[in-house]
């Protein structure tokens, strides 16, 4: 599940003699969300049951993201992020195997989501705190 970093990517792709060349090496961002997800359960010992209750979403819908036949919106996204215990690298790239945006600290609610990943906060603990700052919750 370890992914290398963008700067040996880079450098990798720059000493390659054509694109062409890199990117049959190149496996990186090719991972679906589907993938991406049942990687964690495994690396995080989780079963996706428990993770889809602790995020609050329909069961039925989350079978569904879990097996790539349907597509979440970001907060649902967050919220399994938050549900499974992500750190915020996994978050991000949780998100953008979803397509959607990673997380930016510099918007104001982004950045309290962003604390709560790197306090490991619960995902009750980040709506709280997003309530508090007057921020749209998730859910």
């Amino acid at each position: 599940m370890e992914e290398p970093l963008t700067e040996d990517m880079l450098a990798e792709l720059l000493s390659a003699p054509d694109p062409r060349a890199f990117m049959k090496k190149a496996t990186a961002g090719q991972r679906s969300l589907s993938d991406y997800l049942n990687e964690l359960l495994e690396a995080k010992g989780l079963k996706r049951a428990a993770v889809v209750r602790a995020a609050g979403i329909n069961e039925t819908f989350g079978y569904q993201v879990f097996t790539g036949t349907r597509k979440a919106s970001r907060d649902n996204l967050l919220k399994i992020a938050l549900a499974m215990g992500c750190t915020l690298r996994e978050a991000n790239r949780l998100l953008k195997a979803g397509g959607v945006n990673e997380l930016y600290c510099k918007n104001r609610r982004d950045a309290i989501i962003i604390f709560s990943l790197s306090q490991g906060a619960s995902l009750q603990q980040a709506e709280e705190d997003l309530y508090r700052f007057g921020e749209a919750t998730l859910s």
